[in-house]
This record gives structure tokens, C-alpha cells and sequence, in this order.
């Protein structure tokens, strides 16, 4: 995984609730960003700066719900 290019400006966070299990992997790795409410996770706040901490709990996310993109909709993570 390469690093956050500090130069991007800010990030999308959504998690789709149908495919969320509530895992809490992604509260774990980025408590910053993702929190467990009634049971599945929710983005702290729908627009971040970037950080590596958001890629990965995209990346371990095991029903792959969380998606980042930039503010133009263009995908960031998970890959594929």
C-alpha cells in the first residue's frame, strides 16, 4: 500500500448497512474515523482528510461495506 498523498484533499466515507456485520475491525484500526452504532459501523464523519488508517479499515473490512472515495466519486479503496 503506498502512502496518503497529503496534496489530496478530502475523502468520502460511506458504509453500506445491508452488507455491514459489525465486526468492529474497522472502529479498531481507525477509531477516528469509523464508530459501532446499534450493532454496525458508521463513519464518523462523511468527509475526511486522508489517512492510511482509512484505507486499511476499508481493506480489512471482511464484507468489503466501507468504501472511500475522493469528493468526486472516484473510488479509492477498497481496490478491485
Amino acid at each position: 500500500m503506498s502512502a496518503v498523498d497529503p496534496t489530496d484533499t478530502r475523502w468520502r466515507l460511506h458504509v453500506d448497512p445491508t452488507r455491514c456485520i459489525g465486526s468492529g475491525i474497522c472502529a479498531g484500526v481507525a477509531p477516528k474515523h469509523f464508530v459501532l452504532v446499534d450493532g454496525l459501523s458508521r463513519p464518523v464523519e462523511e468527509q475526511v482528510t486522508p489517512a492510511d488508517a482509512v484505507l486499511d479499515a476499508a481493506d480489512s473490512c471482511p464484507m468489503e461495506a466501507i468504501v472511500v472515495s475522493d469528493v468526486e466519486g472516484l473510488r479509492i479503496a477498497p481496490e478491485g
